[in-house]
């Protein structure tokens, strides 16, 4: 009747006019947070720069000039955090726990409260009740995975609808939708039925979260808070004892799943994390900065991301090596070959040992400084440990002498005879002290080193490929080094000393294109730490891509990772996922199909006369993208992309690089196109993409999986047999 959608609209108006009205106390609240922070950041830096004196220096700085130099860094970094910080919406969320009856029961110490949950707490005084709680909560969990058929005693759940922030701006509230999980048949405020895919734990049959999934975007990667699904959710809580690895098919999430258990982690156990801090490493710097405004975005502003390569050895690199040189550089056996090659350099004893002491002299006979020497090899240490191991023992059987003759000596004699020159001496001739760089050269450099490591491990035809030919440097510090020796490098270092660099958690994203000695190099900077371990078996464009996740899990020094699959997409429509599914068998990965909750994408191919005709169908093409919202990426063959963004700029359409400044075009090799995702692709001439060798149809399958919404494949030679039809 109209007189009850009259009351149904008045009271949707109400909600809304009260729903805002929490908006504002909650913004005033926040913008009363912020300048307090801003002000202390302020102020401290006020003391070390001198503009504060006396009492108030003494107060806000102890210690020496580093300390201030420290903190004066994390002051200026705190500020730049608050500067950078988002305005979004204060809270996305809304929970209704029940008071009375079975549920009730199941609330807990929660019956009748209610809660608002969104990216970061809100009160307005630090011992004041939230007006808002941060999503990672414990008690923000029931937000994602109350059900109808396990509420979780959450009687009612709310979700909030924004209007997308503008620059400067605040979001506008703009709509609601409720469940009522204790009386699933009622509808929701102003909204229809309970959405279907309530009861089954997914939320995507939600218009609101539909929406916010689907909502076009250009620039960095956004965080997920507000649409995280029941078995993201899962990953995403996993405590930080033990490391996880996520196979994820395309449009599944792994990467947010990541990056929200980084921030998990950091809020749930801070102190542990950072005790060892957290890392974050992706593939390439396109894909960082892709990835680079989600844990700020959180809160969390102040973990480091990187590559592999950002951790290696900072060397010049002035050489570059055949492909099947790199591949051999990158293969799990150089692990091997250079730990022979270092331990190599240990002699055992072949004479008595004579050390002076005053006027007398002890003597250790050839024996058991052998017998030593064999017994901590077989301890097999670092180098480093083991050098100081044999000179500790050493000193041990001098003390043994000397307790016979005359008693037990003090600790300052056991010093001075562990540095005494004799001892020293001896320690050199069969212990000596090395640096990865000498132990690289000498490999490298020298043939007959290389075949004694290598015995066994690599053939002559690898030895001879290996072996620097025409560059061989008068020292090790002459040498000319190539982009894979540094990893070499950093391996020897290992096996010298561990680094001093050690995160206590490291989320390692895109891990199946990871080498074995790319994967011990994090190995070595997690050892008393956990992973988070994602990529995709089927994504793998490496010439050393892993083939299954138990042998990269070793290779990580996780090998007791359990891996979990994400198959069930949010991002990419089913009709988009077709094709690329298809390719699946040709991959030869033990992957299974992905399947998408999406619907609604467009697939469309183009076809010219002529491979010169490209040049003018591709920018009517990225024209005609452009007429809709979001972001559009170019993908073709790495030697095509100049031909393509020099025909997008004889057209006037501006594009970005992948890491720059965002634009709304972006062309993209595809075997950088990895991680990245537009809401519009044109992939150009797929046959190139196919046939540009071993792993071509790998990064066919990258491309067709990186758009969102819409999808056109332009080609003028034939289609590879997965997109025929």
């Amino acid at each position: 009747m109209p007189g009850e959608d009259t009351a149904e609209e008045n009271a949707l108006r109400a909600e809304l006019a009260a729903e805002r009205a929490y908006t504002d106390v909650c913004r005033a609240a926040l913008g009363t947070a912020d300048a307090a922070a801003r002000d202390r950041v302020r102020e401290g830096a006020g003391v070390l720069t001198g503009q504060h004196s006396g009492e108030a220096a003494a107060e806000g700085v102890a210690g020496d000039g580093a300390s201030a130099e420290a903190l004066g860094r994390h002051l200026r970094s705190r500020a730049e955090e608050l500067r950078r910080e988002p305005e979004g919406p204060p809270f996305f969320g809304r929970l209704d726990f029940l008071d009375e009856g079975p549920g009730g029961e199941e609330a807990g110490e929660h019956r009748g409260q209610r809660y608002y949950i969104g990216r970061r707490r809100v009160s307005e005084h630090p011992s004041a009740p939230p007006l808002v709680l941060d999503w990672r909560a414990p008690v923000s969990r029931a937000f994602y995975q109350a059900t109808a058929v396990h509420p979780r005693g959450v009687g009612f759940r709310r979700r909030f609808g924004w209007a997308p922030e503008g620059t400067g701006t605040a979001a506008d509230l703009t709509g609601l939708e409720d469940e009522r999980l204790a009386d699933p048949p009622r509808a929701g405020t102003g909204e229809g039925p309970e959405p279907s895919g309530a009861a089954d734990g997914h939320a995507l049959a939600s218009r609101i979260v539909t929406g916010e999934i689907e909502r076009p975007r250009v620039g960095p990667m956004r965080d997920i808070v507000a649409t995280i699904q029941p078995e993201q959710d899962d990953l995403v809580r996993s405590g930080p004892d033990s490391s996880m690895c996520v196979q994820g098919a395309p449009g599944t999430g792994k990467t947010a799943v990541g990056l929200h258990r980084a921030a998990y982690l950091l809020y749930t156990h801070p102190r542990r994390i950072e005790r060892g801090g957290m890392l974050v490493v992706g593939p390439n710097a396109a894909f960082l900065g892709y990835i680079s405004a989600v844990l700020p975005a959180l809160g969390e502003g102040g973990v480091r991301q990187c590559t592999v390569g950002d951790l290696l050895p900072g060397l010049p690199v002035r050489a570059e090596d055949a492909p099947r040189v790199v591949e051999l550089k990158h293969s799990a056996r150089m692990a091997e070959v250079l730990r022979r090659a270092l331990y190599g350099r240990v002699r055992l004893p072949d004479s008595p040992l004579a050390v002076p002491d005053g006027s007398y002299r002890w003597r250790l006979d050839e024996a058991g400084l052998r017998a030593l020497v064999e017994e901590t090899l077989a301890q097999r240490p670092p180098y480093e440990v083991g050098r100081e191991r044999v000179r500790a023992r050493t000193a041990a059987l001098l003390r043994e002498q000397a307790e016979r003759r005359a008693g037990p000596p003090g600790s300052a004699w056991l010093r001075r005879m562990g540095r005494t020159r004799a001892l020293t001496g001896f320690l050199d001739s069969v212990w000596p002290r090395t640096k990865p760089e000498e132990v690289v050269a000498g490999l490298l450099g020298d043939a007959r080193a290389l075949a004694r490591a290598a015995e066994g491990l690599l053939d002559e035809e690898e030895q001879r490929a290996l072996l620097w030919q025409g560059r061989r440097p008068r020292s090790p510090r002459t040498a000319r080094w190539s982009e894979a020796d540094l990893l070499l490098l950093d391996e020897a270092a290992g096996l010298i000393a561990h680094p001093e660099e050690s995160f206590r958690h490291v989320v390692v994203d895109e891990a199946q294109d990871l080498s074995p000695m790319q994967c011990r190099v994090l190995a070595r900077r997690s050892r008393f730490g956990s992973l988070t371990v994602l990529g995709d078996l089927a994504q793998g464009t490496t010439p050393w891509a892993a083939r299954d996740w138990p042998e990269q899990l070793a290779h990580l020094g996780a090998p007791d990772a359990a891996v979990t699959p994400l198959t069930t997409g949010f991002r990419v429509p089913t009709e988009l996922l077709g094709p690329a599914n298809r390719l699946l068998e040709a991959l030869e990965v033990p992957v299974p199909p992905a399947r998408s909750l999406r619907t609604g994408g467009e697939l469309r191919t183009v076809r010219v006369a002529t491979a010169r005709e490209l040049t003018r169908v591709v920018p009517e093409r990225v024209a005609a993208a452009l007429r809709r919202d979001g972001s559009v990426g170019v993908i073709a063959a790495g030697e095509r992309t100049a031909a393509v963004r020099a025909a997008l700029g004889a057209a006037g359409i501006a594009t970005g690089a992948p890491g720059g400044e965002p634009e709304r075009v972006a062309v993209v090799e595809a075997e950088l196109a990895k991680g990245l995702e537009y809401d519009h692709v044109v992939l150009v001439e797929p046959a190139e993409l196919a046939g540009s060798g071993p792993l071509g149809l790998r990064h066919l399958y990258v491309a067709l999986t990186r758009a969102v919404s819409r999808l056109e494949i332009v080609h003028a030679a034939g289609l590879p047999e997965a997109l025929r039809g």
